[in-house]
Formats: C-alpha cells, sequence, structure tokens
C-alpha cells in the first residue's frame, strides 16, 4: 500500500441460495434459515445437501451469448444492485480508470459438461455453446465488455481463496494508481466437476453440514455471486487489512497447527493497525470437515482467546468455493452497515454439540447479539495447497 491512501467498500451486490438481496441474506443468515440447503443428485453421485440457487435469475442479451452462463447471471444478478455506484464512478473518473477483478473455481465449468454430454448423445455440441463460457477470466470480461470499461479486467483462481485473493489484487490496482475504482467480487455455480471432487475427497456432508460440531463429517457445497465496489472515494466500510500466507503442507489437507493461517490473521491486523481486542466479529472459514475446523480453532484461540465472537456461517449459505471469502466479508459488510445499535451477529448454526476436543471459542447462538454497534470483523478463507487468507474491514460513520 502507498502512503496513507485509505481504500472503502462503497456498495455491494450479493445473490445466493439464502437470498436475493442483501437486506434478504442478512435477515435469512441471522435467523439461522437452513432452507436454503436442499436434497439434489443433479451435481453429486446422490442425493446430498447443496446451497442451489433457483430463483430466476437476469437474462444475457444476445449481445453477449459468448458469456451466456449461470456463473454470469450470478455476477448480472450481483451487479444490478450497484449499478447506480458503478455507473457514478465512471462518470467521475472515466471508462480507463476502472476495473474489475473476479475470483471464481468454476466459472461456467457446468456448460462444458452439458456440451460434452450432448456430443456423447447426439454427437453435436448444445447450440449457443462457447468455450468462454467456462473460461474462468469470461466473467470479468463480461462484466467489462458490458459496462464498456476500459480497465484491467482479469481472473484471480486459488480455490476456496478465489475472492479474498480478488480483494489483494484490487486493492493493489488502486494503490499503485492504475485504478480509481474496481469491482471487486466474483462467482461459482455448481457444477458436477466440483461435486464428484469433493465426493472424491470424502469431504461432502452426509447430511446438512456441522461446523466444529461433534460429529461433522464434511461440507455442503453452494453457489453464489458477489460484487462489491471498491474505490478511494469515501465510503461506508473501510478495508483495513488484508493478510495472506501459504504453507505448501499438503495438497488438500491443512497443516494441522495453523502456523501460516496465524500469519496472515496477524498480517491483516498489523495492516489495520489493530489489536487482536479491537476486532468485534470473525467470520470464521468454518468448512464443517475434520482437519480445517480443528486448524482454524487452534489458530484462532492462540490469536484471540476464547472471548471474541465469532461463527462459521457456512452451516447457513453452504461453501461457495471460491466465491466464498467474498460472500462471507460480504456478512461482514452488511454487520457494519446493516448490523444496527444491538449489534445483531450471525449464528453458528450445526444442529450438533460443539466438539469439545477443540480450543474452547466463543461461538455465536442464534439471537447473540454484541450489545452495540459492531465496528470491525474479519473474516478468514483457506484453500488446498495452504492458501490462506484474513481480511479486516472496519466502519467508518
Amino acid at each position: 500500500m502507498s502512503g496513507n491512501l485509505k481504500i472503502f467498500l462503497n456498495d455491494l451486490g450479493m445473490v445466493s441460495s439464502v437470498g436475493q438481496t442483501n437486506q434478504e441474506i442478512l435477515a435469512r443468515v441471522q435467523a439461522g434459515d437452513r432452507s436454503g440447503l436442499v436434497l439434489s443428485d443433479v451435481f453429486t453421485p446422490s442425493n446430498q445437501y447443496v446451497g442451489l440457487i433457483q430463483y430466476e435469475l437476469p437474462t444475457i442479451s444476445d449481445q453477449f451469448s459468448v458469456y451466456n452462463c449461470k456463473n454470469n447471471q450470478l455476477l448480472l444478478a450481483a451487479l444490478s444492485q450497484i449499478r447506480a455506484t458503478v455507473d457514478g464512478l465512471i462518470k467521475s473518473y472515466g471508462s480507463h480508470r476502472v476495473g474489475v477483478v473476479l475470483g471464481t473455481s468454476t466459472a461456467g465449468v457446468r456448460n462444458t459438461e452439458l456440451a460434452i454430454k450432448s456430443v456423447v448423445d447426439c454427437g453435436v455440441k448444445p447450440n449457443g455453446f462457447h468455450y468462454k463460457q467456462q473460461q474462468l477470466s469470461g466473467g470479468a470480461e463480461f462484466i467489462a465488455h458490458l459496462l464498456g470499461l476500459r480497465g484491467p479486467a482479469y481472473a484471480v483462481s486459488t480455490a476456496c481463496t478465489s475472492t479474498g485473493k480478488a480483494f489483494s489484487s484490487a486493492r493493489r490496482l488502486i494503490s499503485l494508481g492504475f485504478c480509481d475504482a474496481v469491482i471487486v467480487g466474483g462467482a461459482d455455480s455448481l457444477c458436477q466437476f466440483t461435486g464428484y471432487g469433493f465426493n472424491a475427497l470424502d469431504s461432502v456432508s452426509s447430511g446438512l453440514c456441522k461446523p466444529f460440531g461433534q460429529h461433522r463429517d464434511g461440507v455442503n457445497l453452494s453457489e453464489a455471486g458477489v460484487l462489491f465496489v471498491m474505490s478511494k472515494d469515501e465510503g461506508p466500510v473501510e478495508l483495513q487489512g488484508i493478510g495472506a500466507s501459504s504453507d505448501a503442507y499438503h495438497f488438500s489437507a491443512p497443516e494441522p497447527k495453523g502456523s501460516a493461517v496465524i500469519d496472515a490473521m496477524e498480517i491483516a491486523l498489523r495492516q489495520a493497525n489493530k489489536s487482536s481486542s479491537e476486532i468485534d466479529y470473525i467470520n470464521m472459514h468454518g468448512t464443517a470437515t475434520l482437519l480445517n475446523d480443528a486448524m482454524e480453532a487452534k489458530a484462532v484461540n492462540q490469536v484471540f482467546g476464547n472471548t471474541i465472537a465469532l461463527s462459521s456461517t457456512k452451516g447457513i449459505t453452504g461453501h461457495s468455493l471460491g466465491v466464498s471469502a467474498g460472500l462471507e466479508l460480504g456478512l461482514c459488510w452488511m454487520l457494519l452497515t446493516q448490523g444496527g445499535d444491538e449489534g445483531s451477529l450471525p449464528p453458528n448454526i450445526n444442529d450438533d454439540d460443539f466438539d469439545k476436543a477443540l480450543p474452547s471459542l466463543n461461538y455465536i447462538k442464534l439471537g447473540q447479539k454484541l450489545g452495540r454497534r459492531i465496528n470491525t470483523c474479519q473474516s478468514n478463507s483457506f484453500a488446498f495447497g495452504g492458501n490462506n487468507v484474513s481480511i479486516i474491514i472496519g466502519r467508518i460513520f
């Protein structure tokens, strides 16, 4: 970061299996509503719970048909919620000074799966199929072309930290003077490639997932689309710190001691110039897998002790893979801007007893409140290969 430049998160658009608007998503998360997790056998070998978006999404026009996939429909739905803010920044700074940085792990792979099936069954690809529908950078290109932007537009794909890393990259574009504003976030949609892959790793729950639960046995996969407006213009929330690290311990398992995770959280605290006691709420990565939850509980306890309010919201939203960092940071943004004077907090829902073998932590119960306005949140995201991101944001008004 250069000098004392402050960077803000001015606006947020979000869609998920939990809801179609920020207000709906926040209300259902705080209510512990798990109804967005439904049984499906489309993406996995058998009936398993997934966070599937089943409501109608906006249509991509024929002009952009090469980008026509559910992933980009999720982005278009999120963009519609922030369009006025984006248009204002384009008018202020010019289209060449606004960038797009997105994170994804799947893009439109589902379209390719269906195209392959069509070739196998019928000998021809479906009408309208184009490789750009599954291209990792396709969403960023789509948004840039739709808005007529001429700034940098690209994607980051680092598995479950993808949107977290996108935030780091977008911040760098502004701090180095390449952009005045960046549309940052991402989308991931469900596909068999992901579902069968996580099943092969024996990482999918046999029922509803149980973050930090005694009987946790894996994730519920889900889909979502999230877009923030990041800029140097003062807004309601400041991006205060991003800590990143990598331990390269194992392809899919976390390093048990969480040393690199501790580094990421502490780097974010130093950048934010905050002590651990100044964080009001932590959104945990909390995948409900045996090894991840054990590692994260140990690392967070070491840095923050056992009194800070925290939860994994994946028991409600499911694990949205590459967009999970953006989705969970979005929940934190809403807590800062819409949490109210009593500081309503999102509960850790797992319908299970907490694992007593894990270090003691202050998991949020349904209906629990901070007792005052929430000022600062920290959000953790971890990925395959020991890839870690921790982000701190703070309310300024």
